[in-house]
């Protein structure tokens, strides 16, 4: 390799300086070119936004004002009658007879009066039926459509002109508002005619009275919204063929369009979700006077301004689509862009001439390149042939299509041919379609992951999984490396495949032989206390059950089973006479119970476990908050023994000794829910409950209680 190495080192790299620097400064302009191109074009785009919002905002201010102006005026009618002094005189003497109307002089002369004024304002001002609804056939009754109506202090009608509608509903509403002395709008609703309409309603106030006081009596008119409102959106001399100006409000959470829109649809009949991505009218309604570019409700590009209404729930937008607005900011771009590509393509075409002056020297650089690293590959790959040789386990590389591109010896004898021979072939038809496709999977989820995180120690992954039962019974081990593509192999995985089914096997053995030994001294505990039989084998259920609810590893399962089945181990120093006695126990043979979990470590300290077993029994007795015997508390508490109480403290109120009442199971977890946060973790108490109730714990467990 030494010998490989020494022509590199003695071969000068020859460096054309003139190619070089014609390289250099045409990079310099190129990139000059590209900044100023795009700096000049982003000024451009933001001076004519400017301009246009500066156009916009002139225009919505105009119509907004005469928005403003009718609104002004419908109410400047309902204000003329409720100062009306005919009309006043009337209210005052309704008011002192407390709404009796015979207490008014000449009452049906002042009424007649009243609903002809009432009828030839509406006839003059607008607050009468549309002629369609207006057309009513004989003997028919028609709902009340628009007009003018005078209520008392109460709320109730007294007189109106013809097709007025009733009090009720949001114009009942309107009329308690004004009773109180407050103007009120009946914002825009689609009324009994299908068509928009508008209400305005103000206090009437006795001659003597104070304005501002409680009002004797309102004035309210309904209208129907025509040409005459929706005319003055439109700009006198108007010539975008895109711009439009209409009126949105927020109803709950949608935005609701108030005003015909250019696309023929009527008012009241489109609206969009608030939370409708870059909708130009929600903007306008969340940031009234602002400017932006978004989307109008038929989907197009637009530049939108707004203004919001003095006095009114309603939002004036003006907008204009961008392709319009812009169109000659946009028609500059291309010619600059056009420029722009016709200097790239001289710039090519002088590096072109470059790259040829020096692509001779530079082929033979290559060439000398492509020799010295094809022998290095070579001796490499005959290195890391050698290592993986000597391996005793197979370890060989496979596509994301699952097809070998290397593999030690051990694999390809495993597999019966040779490892050239197993180069190209698929893993299901080597290992079998099973083998083949379960690490397929995983293989392809590594790569999938790889390809987003490039990083190799966090994706490698490793699987213990066994295949078959009994005497076909086949574990394997794997170890998953991703590894990164080149120009010629794609990204593909390397494993490394050890066979561990004896080593498995003897441990399932050793796993059943230790519990047996730990069932046989679970019977010698059961046969001198009688009284408590399969509380042991309870413990370990529940402490599994709960282990499993909060996804703990297999380890702490295993521990928590082999605890459970343990902790009562030290009652067979508690006397006879204690365990078979039936009535209440002394506080000294309490303590003989209590503590006797003490005992089982004291006789297991010596035996050697998988896991943190006598750990788990000796802590189990500590408190959450710390006072334990040993004063450990919250996260020094071993997890096992946090689990391990909570099913200890389960099983002894569900299946308690002779001589003390069994709990039903909704009494023993609210007995544990009140001890959360002082004896015992919370986790293991929530992970017990959710047992019970959704993994049909209870009914698995119902004989629990019950004594055998």
């Amino acid at each position: 390799m030494a010998e490989t190495a020494s022509p590199q080192e003695k071969t000068p790299r020859r460096i054309n300086k003139v190619a070089l620097g014609i390289g250099v400064g045409m990079v310099a302009v190129m990139a000059a070119a590209v900044f100023f191109t795009f700096h000049f074009v982003e000024q451009e785009r933001q001076r004519a936004l400017l301009e246009w919002q500066v156009r916009l905002g002139i225009v919505a201010d105009s119509r907004a004002a005469d928005v403003n102006e009718w609104v002004d005026a419908n109410f400047a009618v309902i204000r003329e009658l409720s100062e009306n002094a005919s009309l006043q005189i009337y209210m005052d003497e309704l008011a002192a007879s407390a709404g009796n109307k015979e207490g008014v002089t000449d009452e049906a002369a002042q009424a007649g009066y009243l609903r002809n004024l009432l009828v030839a304002t509406s006839e003059r001002s607008g607050f009468k039926p549309p002629k369609e609804a207006a057309e009513v056939n004989a003997n028919v009754e028609r709902a009340g459509v628009a007009g003018l109506g005078l209520v008392d202090a109460d709320g109730r009608p007294i007189v109106s002109s013809a097709g007025m509608p009733p009090i009720s509903g949001k114009i009942r509403t309107a009329v308690a508002n004004a009773l109180n002395g407050e103007p009120a709008l009946i914002d825009v609703f689609l009324g009994a005619s299908n068509l928009p309409t508008i209400g305005f309603a103000l206090p009437v106030y006795g001659i003597q009275s104070d304005q501002g006081a409680q009002g004797i009596g309102a004035v309210v008119g309904i209208r129907t919204i025509d040409n005459e409102l929706y005319d003055r959106l439109k700009q006198p001399g108007e010539e975008s063929k895109t711009a439009e100006t209409y009126l949105v409000r927020k109803t709950g959470a949608t935005v609701e369009y108030l005003s015909p829109l250019a696309d023929g649809t009527l008012p009241l009949k489109r609206s969009f979700a608030m939370e409708t991505p870059n909708l130009a009218s929600v903007y306008a309604i969340q940031q009234p006077g602002g400017f932006t570019i978004g989307m109008d409700y038929a989907g197009e590009e637009v530049l939108v301004t707004s203004r919001p209404l003095a006095d009114l729930p309603w939002v004036l937008v003006r907008k204009i689509n961008r392709a319009e607005a812009l169109s000659g900011t946009e028609t500059r771009l291309k010619t600059i862009l056009i420029v722009f590509v016709l200097i790239i393509i001289g710039v090519t075409v002088a590096i072109i001439a470059v790259w040829r002056h020096g692509s001779s020297i530079r082929a033979q650089e290559a060439a000398e390149k492509s020799r010295i690293a094809a022998e290095r590959f070579e001796n490499m790959t005959k290195f890391m042939n050698l290592v993986t040789n000597s391996q005793p386990t197979q370890i060989f590389a496979v596509t994301g299509d699952t097809k070998y591109t290397f593999a030690n010896e051990p694999a390809a004898r495993h597999a019966g041919i040779s490892a050239d021979d197993l180069r190209g072939k698929t893993m299901a038809s080597i290992m079998g379609p099973v083998k083949g496709g379960f690490y397929g999977k995983i293989n392809e989820a590594i790569l999938d992951s790889f390809s987003h995180s490039d990083d190799t120690e966090k994706e490698r992954q490793s699987h213990i999984h066994t295949f078959g039962e009994d005497d076909e019974l086949e574990v394997l081990k794997t170890d998953h490396i991703p590894l990164r593509g080149d120009r010629d192999y794609p990204p593909g995985i390397l494993m490394v495949m050890d066979d561990i089914t004896e080593y498995t096997m003897e441990r399932r053995k050793s796993d059943m032989m230790m519990r047996q030994l730990i069932n046989a001294l679970i019977s010698v505990v059961e046969r001198r206390d009688p009284y408590t039989t399969h509380q042991s084998a309870h413990i370990s259920e529940v402490a599994r059950a709960i282990a499993r609810e909060m996804e703990v590893s297999d380890d702490e399962v295993k521990t928590v089973d082999i605890a459970g089945s343990l902790i009562n181990l030290g009652r067979i120093f508690i006397p006879n006479d204690v365990l078979a006695k039936t009535g209440a126990l002394s506080e000294a043979e309490q303590a003989l119970f209590d503590n006797c979990f003490k005992d089982s470590v004291e006789l297991l300290k010596d035996v050697e476990f998988q896991g943190p077993v006598v750990d788990t029994i000796s802590q189990t007795g500590e408190f959450w908050d710390g006072s334990g015997p040993q004063g450990l508390k919250e996260e020094e508490i071993l997890h096992p023994a946090r689990i391990l109480n909570v099913a200890a403290a389960f099983i002894r109120l569900v299946n308690p000794r002779s001589n003390e009442t069994p709990v039903s199971f909704d009494v023993a977890v609210a007995q544990l829910m009140q001890q959360n946060g002082s004896r015992f973790d919370r986790r293991p108490v929530s992970a017990l409950i959710n047992y019970l109730d959704n993994r049909g714990g209870a009914e698995k467990w119902a004989d629990f209680g019950k004594k055998t």
